[in-house]
Protein backbone atom coordinates (compact mmCIF):
# COMPACT_ATOMS: atom_id res chain seq x y z
CA UNK A 1 0.00 0.00 0.00
CA UNK A 2 1.80 3.53 -0.76
CA UNK A 3 1.26 6.67 1.23
CA UNK A 4 -1.02 8.00 -0.92
CA UNK A 5 -3.38 5.09 -0.30
CA UNK A 6 -3.14 5.09 3.39
CA UNK A 7 -3.84 9.03 3.63
CA UNK A 8 -6.89 8.33 1.28
CA UNK A 9 -8.28 5.55 3.53
CA UNK A 10 -7.21 7.38 6.63
CA UNK A 11 -10.57 8.43 8.83
CA UNK A 12 -10.71 11.90 8.23
CA UNK A 13 -11.26 14.68 11.29
CA UNK A 14 -14.31 17.30 10.60
CA UNK A 15 -11.54 19.56 9.88
CA UNK A 16 -9.72 17.86 7.10
CA UNK A 17 -12.13 16.01 4.89
CA UNK A 18 -10.20 13.61 2.34
CA UNK A 19 -11.00 13.54 -1.37
CA UNK A 20 -10.56 9.95 -2.19
CA UNK A 21 -8.66 8.51 -5.29
CA UNK A 22 -10.49 7.79 -8.51
CA UNK A 23 -11.52 4.58 -9.40
CA UNK A 24 -9.59 2.68 -11.89
CA UNK A 25 -11.35 2.88 -15.48
CA UNK A 26 -13.91 0.55 -16.16
CA UNK A 27 -12.76 -3.14 -17.91
CA UNK A 28 -14.81 -5.28 -19.19
CA UNK A 29 -16.57 -7.63 -16.49
CA UNK A 30 -16.84 -11.56 -17.06
CA UNK A 31 -20.62 -11.79 -18.18
CA UNK A 32 -22.52 -14.17 -16.04
CA UNK A 33 -24.62 -16.45 -18.24
CA UNK A 34 -27.37 -17.93 -15.81
CA UNK A 35 -28.87 -16.80 -12.38
CA UNK A 36 -27.52 -20.31 -11.09
CA UNK A 37 -23.92 -18.72 -12.20
CA UNK A 38 -24.78 -15.15 -10.15
CA UNK A 39 -25.52 -17.26 -6.80
CA UNK A 40 -22.35 -19.55 -6.85
CA UNK A 41 -20.48 -16.13 -7.90
CA UNK A 42 -21.57 -14.74 -5.38
CA UNK A 43 -21.27 -17.83 -3.01
CA UNK A 44 -17.20 -17.87 -4.26
CA UNK A 45 -16.90 -14.17 -3.82
CA UNK A 46 -18.35 -14.21 -0.10
CA UNK A 47 -15.52 -16.52 0.88
CA UNK A 48 -13.29 -14.52 0.13
CA UNK A 49 -14.51 -10.95 1.94
CA UNK A 50 -15.27 -12.46 5.04
CA UNK A 51 -11.26 -13.21 5.65
CA UNK A 52 -10.63 -9.63 6.02
CA UNK A 53 -14.26 -8.46 6.76
CA UNK A 54 -13.11 -7.68 10.67
CA UNK A 55 -9.97 -6.12 9.69
CA UNK A 56 -11.20 -3.56 6.90
CA UNK A 57 -13.94 -2.72 9.57
CA UNK A 58 -11.85 -2.37 13.05
CA UNK A 59 -8.94 0.11 10.38
CA UNK A 60 -11.59 1.01 8.30
CA UNK A 61 -9.53 -0.05 5.33
CA UNK A 62 -11.72 1.20 1.82
CA UNK A 63 -12.34 -2.27 -0.03
CA UNK A 64 -10.60 -1.00 -2.99
CA UNK A 65 -9.51 -4.03 -4.26
CA UNK A 66 -12.52 -6.19 -3.60
CA UNK A 67 -14.59 -3.74 -5.42
CA UNK A 68 -12.83 -4.33 -8.16
CA UNK A 69 -12.73 -8.31 -7.83
CA UNK A 70 -16.24 -7.86 -7.42
CA UNK A 71 -17.44 -5.76 -10.85
CA UNK A 72 -14.85 -8.23 -12.50
CA UNK A 73 -16.54 -11.14 -11.32
CA UNK A 74 -20.03 -9.49 -13.96
CA UNK A 75 -22.29 -9.53 -10.65
CA UNK A 76 -23.15 -5.70 -11.02
CA UNK A 77 -24.65 -6.39 -14.42
CA UNK A 78 -26.89 -9.30 -13.59
CA UNK A 79 -30.23 -7.02 -13.69
CA UNK A 80 -29.05 -5.52 -17.01
CA UNK A 81 -32.42 -6.71 -18.98
CA UNK A 82 -31.94 -9.52 -22.02
CA UNK A 83 -32.99 -7.16 -24.45
CA UNK A 84 -29.81 -4.80 -23.87
CA UNK A 85 -28.00 -7.90 -23.89
CA UNK A 86 -27.89 -8.67 -19.91
CA UNK A 87 -28.63 -11.71 -17.93
CA UNK A 88 -31.95 -10.13 -17.03
CA UNK A 89 -31.44 -11.62 -13.32
CA UNK A 90 -35.07 -12.00 -11.30
CA UNK A 91 -35.60 -9.55 -7.96
CA UNK A 92 -35.04 -13.27 -6.10
CA UNK A 93 -31.86 -13.67 -7.24
CA UNK A 94 -31.15 -10.32 -6.79
CA UNK A 95 -31.83 -10.55 -3.08
CA UNK A 96 -29.72 -13.79 -2.66
CA UNK A 97 -27.22 -12.59 -3.77
CA UNK A 98 -27.20 -9.20 -1.66
CA UNK A 99 -27.45 -11.55 1.72
CA UNK A 100 -25.41 -13.71 0.30
CA UNK A 101 -22.49 -10.88 0.53
CA UNK A 102 -23.88 -9.11 3.74
CA UNK A 103 -23.60 -12.24 5.44
CA UNK A 104 -20.18 -12.04 4.73
CA UNK A 105 -19.26 -8.09 4.90
CA UNK A 106 -22.40 -6.32 4.74
CA UNK A 107 -20.17 -2.64 4.40
CA UNK A 108 -19.27 -4.00 0.98
CA UNK A 109 -22.14 -5.65 -0.04
CA UNK A 110 -24.14 -2.46 0.95
CA UNK A 111 -22.10 -0.74 -1.58
CA UNK A 112 -23.65 -1.82 -4.86
CA UNK A 113 -27.29 -1.06 -3.57
CA UNK A 114 -27.29 2.14 -5.28
CA UNK A 115 -26.20 0.67 -8.33
CA UNK A 116 -28.81 -1.78 -9.06
CA UNK A 117 -31.71 0.62 -7.71
CA UNK A 118 -30.34 2.53 -10.54
CA UNK A 119 -30.49 0.23 -13.39
CA UNK A 120 -34.31 -0.23 -12.17
CA UNK A 121 -34.50 3.61 -12.15
CA UNK A 122 -33.40 3.25 -16.10
CA UNK A 123 -35.47 0.64 -16.70
CA UNK A 124 -38.73 2.40 -15.32
CA UNK A 125 -37.80 6.30 -16.27
CA UNK A 126 -34.91 6.44 -18.53
CA UNK A 127 -35.43 7.27 -22.23
CA UNK A 128 -34.85 4.27 -24.92
CA UNK A 129 -31.74 6.61 -25.75
CA UNK A 130 -30.51 6.30 -21.95
CA UNK A 131 -30.98 2.92 -21.76
CA UNK A 132 -29.03 2.17 -24.45
CA UNK A 133 -26.24 4.01 -23.63
CA UNK A 134 -26.42 3.09 -19.70
CA UNK A 135 -27.14 -0.47 -20.02
CA UNK A 136 -23.75 -0.65 -21.96
CA UNK A 137 -21.86 0.82 -19.75
CA UNK A 138 -22.77 -1.26 -16.99
CA UNK A 139 -22.16 -4.25 -18.99
CA UNK A 140 -18.94 -2.91 -19.90
CA UNK A 141 -18.18 -2.75 -16.19
CA UNK A 142 -19.15 1.16 -15.24
CA UNK A 143 -20.35 1.58 -11.50
CA UNK A 144 -23.15 3.57 -10.61
CA UNK A 145 -23.03 5.25 -7.46
CA UNK A 146 -24.94 8.00 -5.60
CA UNK A 147 -25.22 10.86 -4.45
CA UNK A 148 -27.67 10.59 -1.71
CA UNK A 149 -29.85 12.40 0.86
CA UNK A 150 -29.09 15.79 2.12
CA UNK A 151 -28.01 16.00 5.63
CA UNK A 152 -30.72 17.28 8.08
CA UNK A 153 -29.41 20.94 8.73
CA UNK A 154 -29.98 21.37 4.82
CA UNK A 155 -32.80 19.86 4.14
CA UNK A 156 -35.93 19.51 5.90
CA UNK A 157 -36.88 15.78 4.51
CA UNK A 158 -35.06 12.97 2.63
CA UNK A 159 -36.56 13.52 -0.56
CA UNK A 160 -36.07 17.16 -0.77
CA UNK A 161 -33.54 18.59 -3.31
CA UNK A 162 -31.26 20.68 -2.43
CA UNK A 163 -29.34 20.64 -5.56
CA UNK A 164 -30.47 22.95 -8.45
CA UNK A 165 -29.41 23.02 -12.31
CA UNK A 166 -28.87 26.50 -13.38
CA UNK A 167 -27.34 27.80 -16.98
CA UNK A 168 -24.52 29.72 -16.90
CA UNK A 169 -24.34 32.83 -19.92
CA UNK A 170 -23.14 30.46 -22.76
CA UNK A 171 -26.38 28.41 -21.91
CA UNK A 172 -24.36 25.49 -20.12
CA UNK A 173 -27.23 23.59 -18.16
CA UNK A 174 -24.83 22.96 -14.88
CA UNK A 175 -25.89 21.79 -11.17
CA UNK A 176 -24.57 22.66 -8.08
CA UNK A 177 -25.28 21.71 -4.74
CA UNK A 178 -24.16 19.13 -1.33
CA UNK A 179 -25.19 15.81 -0.98
CA UNK A 180 -24.69 13.15 1.67
CA UNK A 181 -25.25 9.52 2.73
CA UNK A 182 -23.76 8.77 -0.65
CA UNK A 183 -23.33 4.86 -0.65
CA UNK A 184 -20.80 3.95 -3.56
CA UNK A 185 -19.73 6.72 -4.84
CA UNK A 186 -16.60 6.93 -4.11
CA UNK A 187 -16.34 3.70 -6.18
CA UNK A 188 -18.43 5.01 -9.07
CA UNK A 189 -17.67 5.69 -12.71
CA UNK A 190 -21.23 7.31 -12.96
CA UNK A 191 -22.74 9.75 -10.30
CA UNK A 192 -26.22 10.20 -10.56
CA UNK A 193 -28.11 13.02 -8.18
CA UNK A 194 -31.44 14.78 -7.19
CA UNK A 195 -31.98 17.93 -8.36
CA UNK A 196 -34.37 20.33 -8.71
CA UNK A 197 -34.59 21.52 -12.63
CA UNK A 198 -35.30 24.79 -13.51
CA UNK A 199 -38.90 24.60 -13.27
CA UNK A 200 -38.21 23.40 -9.83
CA UNK A 201 -39.25 19.62 -10.61
CA UNK A 202 -37.28 16.55 -9.23
CA UNK A 203 -35.18 15.00 -11.74
CA UNK A 204 -31.97 12.53 -11.46
CA UNK A 205 -29.09 14.13 -13.22
CA UNK A 206 -25.88 11.93 -14.30
CA UNK A 207 -22.38 13.46 -13.96
CA UNK A 208 -19.07 11.63 -14.57
CA UNK A 209 -17.44 10.91 -11.36
CA UNK A 210 -14.10 12.68 -12.77
CA UNK A 211 -16.35 15.36 -13.87
CA UNK A 212 -14.66 19.13 -13.17
CA UNK A 213 -16.74 20.24 -10.26
CA UNK A 214 -17.20 16.97 -8.54
CA UNK A 215 -15.74 16.09 -5.10
CA UNK A 216 -16.33 13.38 -3.29
CA UNK A 217 -15.29 13.51 0.63
CA UNK A 218 -14.58 10.61 2.91
CA UNK A 219 -15.95 11.93 5.45
CA UNK A 220 -18.51 8.78 6.56
CA UNK A 221 -17.55 8.72 10.46
CA UNK A 222 -20.79 6.25 11.38
CA UNK A 223 -20.55 4.06 13.99
CA UNK A 224 -21.39 0.84 11.57
CA UNK A 225 -21.15 -0.03 7.80
CA UNK A 226 -18.04 1.91 8.14
CA UNK A 227 -15.94 0.92 5.08
CA UNK A 228 -19.47 1.79 2.82
CA UNK A 229 -17.97 5.37 3.07
CA UNK A 230 -21.01 7.20 2.57
CA UNK A 231 -20.10 10.57 2.69
CA UNK A 232 -20.02 13.85 1.03
CA UNK A 233 -20.38 14.35 -2.53
CA UNK A 234 -20.08 18.39 -3.81
CA UNK A 235 -21.33 19.81 -6.95
CA UNK A 236 -19.90 22.79 -7.54
CA UNK A 237 -20.95 24.34 -10.89
CA UNK A 238 -21.10 21.01 -12.88
CA UNK A 239 -21.63 21.06 -16.55
CA UNK A 240 -25.10 18.46 -16.92
CA UNK A 241 -25.35 16.95 -20.50
CA UNK A 242 -29.48 17.36 -20.99
CA UNK A 243 -29.36 13.41 -21.98
CA UNK A 244 -28.44 12.70 -18.98
CA UNK A 245 -30.87 13.65 -16.76
CA UNK A 246 -34.19 11.46 -15.75
CA UNK A 247 -37.34 12.71 -15.10
CA UNK A 248 -38.41 11.29 -11.52
CA UNK A 249 -41.12 14.13 -10.99
CA UNK A 250 -43.01 11.81 -13.46
CA UNK A 251 -43.27 8.93 -10.87
CA UNK A 252 -45.93 10.56 -9.22
CA UNK A 253 -48.27 9.84 -12.55
CA UNK A 254 -46.39 6.61 -13.33
CA UNK A 255 -46.37 3.42 -11.61
CA UNK A 256 -43.22 1.58 -11.19
CA UNK A 257 -41.13 -0.90 -9.34
CA UNK A 258 -38.45 1.61 -8.61
CA UNK A 259 -39.34 1.81 -4.77
CA UNK A 260 -39.93 -1.82 -4.16
CA UNK A 261 -37.16 -2.84 -5.83
CA UNK A 262 -34.90 -0.58 -3.69
CA UNK A 263 -36.49 -1.00 -0.44
CA UNK A 264 -36.05 -5.02 -1.39
CA UNK A 265 -32.29 -4.64 -1.54
CA UNK A 266 -32.12 -2.61 2.04
CA UNK A 267 -34.15 -5.97 3.63
CA UNK A 268 -31.51 -8.61 1.90
CA UNK A 269 -28.85 -6.50 2.86
CA UNK A 270 -30.63 -6.87 6.61
CA UNK A 271 -31.45 -10.27 5.87
CA UNK A 272 -27.40 -10.91 5.41
CA UNK A 273 -26.31 -9.38 8.42
CA UNK A 274 -28.91 -11.66 10.44
CA UNK A 275 -27.95 -14.86 9.22
CA UNK A 276 -23.54 -13.57 9.54
CA UNK A 277 -24.65 -12.60 13.20
CA UNK A 278 -25.66 -15.96 13.99
CA UNK A 279 -22.72 -17.76 11.75
CA UNK A 280 -20.37 -16.15 14.54
CA UNK A 281 -22.53 -16.82 17.38
CA UNK A 282 -22.56 -20.60 16.74
CA UNK A 283 -19.18 -20.40 15.80
CA UNK A 284 -17.77 -18.59 19.14
CA UNK A 285 -20.02 -21.31 21.50
CA UNK A 286 -18.69 -23.99 19.45
CA UNK A 287 -15.28 -23.19 20.00
CA UNK A 288 -14.69 -20.82 22.60
CA UNK A 289 -17.32 -20.28 24.97
CA UNK A 290 -17.65 -22.38 28.34
CA UNK A 291 -20.62 -23.70 30.14
CA UNK A 292 -21.86 -21.68 32.84
CA UNK A 293 -21.07 -23.45 36.03
CA UNK A 294 -25.05 -24.37 37.61
CA UNK A 295 -25.46 -26.00 33.98
CA UNK A 296 -23.67 -29.39 34.73
CA UNK A 297 -22.99 -30.03 31.41
CA UNK A 298 -19.11 -30.46 29.93
CA UNK A 299 -19.73 -28.15 26.87
CA UNK A 300 -21.54 -24.81 26.51
CA UNK A 301 -22.82 -26.62 23.17
CA UNK A 302 -25.22 -28.76 25.59
CA UNK A 303 -26.47 -26.04 27.61
CA UNK A 304 -30.32 -26.64 27.52
CA UNK A 305 -31.03 -23.45 27.23
CA UNK A 306 -28.50 -22.25 24.96
CA UNK A 307 -29.74 -24.90 22.89
CA UNK A 308 -33.15 -23.68 22.81
CA UNK A 309 -32.12 -19.80 22.24
CA UNK A 310 -30.43 -20.83 18.86
CA UNK A 311 -33.47 -23.17 17.57
CA UNK A 312 -35.38 -19.93 18.09
CA UNK A 313 -33.14 -17.49 16.76
CA UNK A 314 -32.43 -19.19 13.65
CA UNK A 315 -36.40 -19.91 13.40
CA UNK A 316 -36.22 -16.42 13.39
CA UNK A 317 -33.78 -15.67 10.51
CA UNK A 318 -34.59 -18.48 8.51
CA UNK A 319 -38.65 -17.15 8.65
CA UNK A 320 -37.38 -13.51 7.56
CA UNK A 321 -35.23 -14.38 4.80
CA UNK A 322 -38.12 -16.76 3.23
CA UNK A 323 -40.43 -13.26 3.64
CA UNK A 324 -38.10 -11.11 2.12
CA UNK A 325 -38.09 -14.01 -1.33
CA UNK A 326 -41.45 -14.34 -1.36
CA UNK A 327 -41.77 -10.72 -1.99
CA UNK A 328 -38.78 -11.23 -4.12
CA UNK A 329 -40.92 -13.80 -6.26
CA UNK A 330 -44.24 -11.62 -5.71
CA UNK A 331 -41.95 -8.63 -7.87
CA UNK A 332 -41.25 -11.44 -10.35
CA UNK A 333 -44.54 -11.75 -10.65
CA UNK A 334 -45.90 -8.54 -11.47
CA UNK A 335 -42.75 -7.12 -13.33
CA UNK A 336 -44.10 -9.44 -16.24
CA UNK A 337 -46.80 -7.48 -17.16
CA UNK A 338 -47.51 -3.74 -16.96
CA UNK A 339 -47.48 -1.78 -13.42
CA UNK A 340 -50.18 -0.45 -12.42
CA UNK A 341 -51.19 1.68 -9.23
CA UNK A 342 -52.20 -1.26 -7.48
CA UNK A 343 -49.23 -3.71 -8.14
CA UNK A 344 -46.76 -0.68 -6.92
CA UNK A 345 -48.92 -0.27 -3.52
CA UNK A 346 -49.19 -4.38 -3.58
CA UNK A 347 -45.42 -4.40 -4.14
CA UNK A 348 -44.31 -2.15 -1.51
CA UNK A 349 -46.34 -3.91 1.20
CA UNK A 350 -45.27 -7.15 0.69
CA UNK A 351 -41.38 -5.79 0.72
CA UNK A 352 -42.50 -3.80 3.82
CA UNK A 353 -43.13 -6.72 5.55
CA UNK A 354 -39.93 -8.37 4.43
CA UNK A 355 -37.83 -5.20 5.61
CA UNK A 356 -39.98 -5.15 9.25
CA UNK A 357 -38.55 -9.15 9.66
CA UNK A 358 -34.92 -8.71 8.33
CA UNK A 359 -34.92 -5.46 10.49
CA UNK A 360 -36.22 -7.55 13.80
CA UNK A 361 -33.58 -10.74 12.94
CA UNK A 362 -30.51 -8.64 12.35
CA UNK A 363 -31.18 -6.48 15.70
CA UNK A 364 -32.04 -9.62 17.39
CA UNK A 365 -29.46 -12.07 16.13
CA UNK A 366 -26.15 -9.18 16.66
CA UNK A 367 -27.82 -8.42 20.35
CA UNK A 368 -28.18 -12.11 20.76
CA UNK A 369 -25.07 -13.06 19.58
CA UNK A 370 -23.24 -12.21 22.73
CA UNK A 371 -25.70 -13.50 25.27
CA UNK A 372 -25.36 -17.04 23.53
CA UNK A 373 -21.05 -16.42 23.57
CA UNK A 374 -20.63 -14.95 26.86
CA UNK A 375 -18.29 -12.13 28.03
CA UNK A 376 -15.44 -13.44 26.66
CA UNK A 377 -17.08 -12.62 22.69
CA UNK A 378 -16.90 -9.00 23.92
CA UNK A 379 -13.53 -8.45 23.73
CA UNK A 380 -12.45 -6.41 20.93
CA UNK A 381 -10.04 -8.68 19.60
CA UNK A 382 -12.99 -10.43 18.37
CA UNK A 383 -14.70 -7.90 16.56
CA UNK A 384 -18.01 -9.18 17.03
CA UNK A 385 -19.76 -6.06 18.05
CA UNK A 386 -19.46 -5.00 14.41
CA UNK A 387 -22.45 -7.20 13.78
CA UNK A 388 -24.95 -4.73 16.60
CA UNK A 389 -23.27 -1.55 14.92
CA UNK A 390 -23.69 -2.81 11.41
CA UNK A 391 -26.95 -4.04 12.05
CA UNK A 392 -28.27 -1.04 14.08
CA UNK A 393 -26.68 1.85 11.17
CA UNK A 394 -28.39 0.10 8.56
CA UNK A 395 -31.64 -0.52 9.65
CA UNK A 396 -32.33 3.21 10.16
CA UNK A 397 -32.08 3.67 6.34
CA UNK A 398 -35.69 3.49 6.72
CA UNK A 399 -37.41 3.86 10.28
CA UNK A 400 -39.47 0.16 10.64
CA UNK A 401 -42.33 1.71 12.48
CA UNK A 402 -43.48 3.55 9.29
CA UNK A 403 -43.12 -0.35 7.88
CA UNK A 404 -45.66 -1.26 10.08
CA UNK A 405 -48.13 1.64 9.17
CA UNK A 406 -47.44 1.61 5.40
CA UNK A 407 -48.67 -2.60 5.88
CA UNK A 408 -51.34 -1.82 7.94
CA UNK A 409 -52.98 0.97 6.48
CA UNK A 410 -52.40 -0.67 3.39
CA UNK A 411 -54.33 -3.99 4.64
CA UNK A 412 -57.04 -1.95 6.99
CA UNK A 413 -57.97 0.98 4.50
CA UNK A 414 -56.39 0.08 1.01
CA UNK A 415 -54.16 3.37 1.26
CA UNK A 416 -51.55 2.76 -1.19
CA UNK A 417 -47.85 3.87 -0.01
CA UNK A 418 -46.13 7.15 -1.78
CA UNK A 419 -44.07 6.31 -4.16
CA UNK A 420 -40.55 6.98 -3.64
CA UNK A 421 -37.15 5.00 -3.10
CA UNK A 422 -38.12 4.12 0.88
CA UNK A 423 -41.66 2.58 -0.27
Amino acid sequence: MTSAEVVGEALPTPTQPVQPRLPLPPRAPHRIASEAEALQTAQRLAADFARNAAQRDRLRLLPWDEIEQYTASGLGAITVPREYGGLGASYETLAQVFATLCAADPSLGQIPQNHFALVQNVKDLGTPAQQQRWFADVLGGHRLGNAGPERQSRARVITEATARLHRDAGGQLRASGTRFYSTGAIFAHWVPFRAQDEQGRPVQVWVRRDAPGVTVIDDWDSIGQRTTASGSVVFDDVAVDEGNIIEVWRLADRPTLSGPVSQLIQASIDAGIARGALRDALDFVRDKARPWVDSGVASATQDPHLIQEVGALQVEVDAAHEVLLESARLLDELAARPVDAAASARASAAVAEAKILTTEAALNASEQLFALAGSSATRAAHNLDRHWRNARVHTLHDPVRWKYHLLGNYLLNGAAPQRHQWN
